[in-house]
């Protein structure tokens, strides 16, 4: 699925209200990039393991920048990528590739707006690379591509590409704070307390997507048990949700 950024999903966004780290330091290098002396390449890459909240950090700097933004799909060539680019634009595609590399190429310059690129693995896999670069060259606009933790090593054998890159940013791993956030987001009606926070934090590895679970079991524990707060000692000895499958088969009854 890919889309641009409108103003009813920046309103709709958690990220938006929500400062995680990764939201920070993504912003801070697409602003870099952004306002680069004009001798300076402008492509970053941001990357990191699933989880880690990349794709709405990208969803938020879209947003607060009026960037374009899209989310590359495996079964994608170089004319999907194109089409569903002048789509976020909110243009109409031209019949054939090279038009459409010209399409992008003048809006990205005219507007001066950065383009966002997610799931950018998807681009090396169908080596699409280039394509990225012909807009990049062609417009002189910032680029942001976001991937998993192996995308650096895999760009590096595309070297007209990887010489343009003016920042390599690792996404960085859910802090407390970070876990803090979240659970003012999605537990509003329930104090989590500090000791059980630390927990959660610990047995995500990383991962926001999985301290947002262990916090709506939080929820879920407050709302059936009619607690106010919740803390270690209201958990008790309830599994954690670590991502990993469990080895115990249930049967039905």
């Amino acid at each position: 699925m890919a889309h641009g950024i409108n103003q009813d999903e920046s309103q709709a966004s958690d990220v938006t209200t929500v400062p995680l780290a990764n939201v920070v330091l993504l912003d801070a290098a697409l602003v870099r990039a952004m306002r680069r002396p004009e001798h300076l390449p402008g492509i970053v890459c941001f990357y990191g393991p699933a989880g880690y909240g990349k794709t709405k950090a990208a969803m938020a700097a879209a947003v607060k920048h009026d960037g374009y933004y899209i989310h590359c799909a495996a079964s994608w060539n170089r004319a999907a990528v194109l089409h569903y680019i002048l789509q976020a634009m909110g243009s109409s595609p031209a019949q054939s590739v090279w038009r459409m590399t010209e399409q992008v190429c003048e809006r990205l310059a005219v507007t001066g707006r950065p383009l966002l690129v997610d799931e950018a693995d998807k681009l090396v896999e169908k080596k699409s690379v280039d394509l990225i670069r012909d807009l990049y060259d062609g417009s002189g606009s910032a680029v942001l591509l976001i991937g998993e933790e192996s995308l650096p090593a895999r760009l590096a054998r595309w070297e007209r590409f990887h010489s343009r890159v003016l920042e390599w940013c690792p996404a960085q791993g859910v802090t407390r704070d970070d876990c803090r956030a979240l659970a003012l987001l999605y537990c509003p009606d329930t104090e989590i307390g500090d000791d059980l926070i630390a927990k959660i934090t610990a047995v995500s590895r990383g991962s926001a997507r999985r301290a947002a679970v262990n916090l709506d079991m939080a929820r879920r524990l407050a709302t059936e048990n009619g607690l106010k707060t919740v803390g270690m000692k209201e958990w008790g000895k309830k599994d954690f949700y670590t991502g990993e499958a469990s080895n115990t088969i249930r049967r039905a009854a």
